[in-house]
C-alpha cells in the first residue's frame, strides 16, 4: 500500500496548472450536450474483499424514522467485516449517541475515524483498528438547505466527510433532499446547491479533486407516471426492475440536470419506501403512497482510467422493520490500474 500512495502522489506532481481555479467537490452545472447521465452498473455479489483490491469500502444508508434498537444495528452493519472503510449515513436520526451503539454493534473490529452531524443528520466513516494511522487528512462540512424540518428533527440538506485514507481521496456526501413527487426541480436545486456549497470555505485554487465522491441518503425521489396500485402490482410479480423507467433520479440525471457522469447498481431491490413501520408491507394510510427508490448510493470516480471500481452489492436491508424506509447498503472495491 506504501508504493501505492506513492504512486498517486507521484501522479500528482507537475500537474498543478490542471486543476487550477476548480472547486474541490464535482459540479453539478454541464455544458449543454455533455451530459452522460447515471451509469448503471451491475453488482457481481461476490464480495471478496481486499484479497484483489487497495481499498474496500462498505456504504450505508438509512432514513431511520426517529427510532433505533441496538439490534438494528448489528444487522445494518453486517457481520462480513472485511472492508477496509464502513460509511453509515443517517436521515431522521433519534437523539441517541449513535456512533456509540454503532461502535458496540461493530464488536472492536472497527474505530470510529470522523463524524459529522446537523441535528437528524449523521454520517460516520469507521476504519479498522489503528487505520487512523493511515489518516493524511479529515475534514467534515454540512449544509442546510432550509425549511422548518429541524423543529421535528427531520433536517434537510446534507453533511460530508472529505478523507484522505492510504492516499485516496475520498468524499462521502449523505444527504435528505425535499419529499413529495411534485417537488423534483426542487430536488435537483438542492443537489446542485450541496455541491456548490460543501468544502468551500476550504477552497484552494491548487487542490486536487477527490479520487472517489460518494453520495448517499434519502434523495427523494419518486417513480412518477404510474399510479399506485399498478406499482405495487408489478412489485409483487417480482418484475419491479420494470419501475426505473418511471424513476425520477434517473429521469432527471439523463436530462443532464444532476449526477453527471455518477455510477449506481442497477435497482434489482424492491423500492425501499414506504412501509409500514414494523412490516414489509407498503403503505396503506388513507394517502397509499407509491412506493419508490427514495434511498439510493451513487458514487464517481474522478479517473477511471486510473482507478477501477467494482460493485459487489447493492441491496436493501429487508429484515429491518423499525422505520418507514428500508436501508441500502453497497460494498464497492476500488484497485489502482497504473
Amino acid at each position: 500500500m506504501g508504493n501505492f500512495y506513492t504512486i498517486l502522489q507521484a501522479a500528482g506532481k507537475g500537474r498543478r496548472s490542471k486543476y487550477k481555479r476548480k472547486p474541490v467537490l464535482d459540479s453539478f452545472n454541464n455544458p449543454v450536450g455533455s451530459h452522460e447521465g447515471i451509469k448503471r452498473v451491475g453488482a457481481d455479489n461476490h464480495c471478496d474483499f481486499s484479497r484483489n483490491s487497495d481499498l474496500c469500502i462498505c456504504v450505508v444508508t438509512w432514513n431511520m424514522n426517529g427510532q433505533v434498537t441496538y439490534e438494528d444495528l448489528v444487522e445494518l452493519v453486517g457481520s462480513n467485516r472485511r472492508f477496509d472503510l464502513l460509511v453509515v449515513g443517517l436521515q431522521e436520526a433519534p437523539r441517541d449517541n449513535l456512533a456509540r451503539l454503532l461502535q458496540d454493534a461493530l464488536l472492536e473490529t472497527h474505530q470510529l475515524l470522523g463524524k459529522a452531524i446537523m441535528q437528524s443528520l449523521q454520517l460516520f466513516v469507521f476504519g479498522p483498528k489503528n487505520s487512523d494511522l493511515f489518516i493524511n487528512e479529515l475534514k467534515v462540512d454540512k449544509h442546510s438547505v432550509g425549511g422548518c424540518g429541524g423543529i421535528i428533527r427531520r433536517t434537510k440538506g446534507a453533511v460530508a466527510i472529505r478523507i484522505n485514507y492510504k492516499g485516496f481521496r475520498m468524499v462521502f456526501i449523505t444527504c435528505h433532499l425535499s419529499a413529495h413527487a411534485r417537488n423534483v426541480e426542487e430536488r435537483n436545486s438542492q443537489c446542485r446547491h450541496i455541491s456548490h456549497s460543501l468544502f468551500s470555505k476550504y477552497w484552494n485554487p491548487y487542490a486536487r479533486p477527490a479520487h472517489i465522491t460518494v453520495w448517499l441518503g434519502d434523495l427523494n425521489y419518486r417513480l412518477q407516471g404510474i399510479k399506485t396500485h399498478p406499482a405495487r402490482n408489478l412489485i409483487q410479480r417480482n418484475l419491479h426492475p420494470l419501475l426505473t423507467s418511471k424513476d425520477q433520479l434517473l429521469q432527471e440525471a439523463e436530462r443532464g440536470q444532476i449526477f453527471n457522469g455518477y455510477c449506481e447498481g442497477i435497482l434489482t431491490f424492491k423500492p425501499t419506501y414506504k412501509y409500514n413501520v414494523g412490516s414489509s408491507n407498503y403503505d396503506t394510510s388513507y394517502k397509499v403512497r407509491v412506493p419508490s427508490w427514495t434511498d439510493r448510493i451513487l458514487f464517481k470516480i474522478q479517473d477511471p482510467d486510473r482507478i477501477n471500481a467494482t460493485l459487489h452489492c447493492y441491496e436493501s436491508i429487508d429484515d429491518i422493520f423499525s422505520s418507514d424506509h428500508k436501508p441500502v447498503r453497497a460494498h464497492i472495491c476500488f484497485k489502482l490500474t497504473n
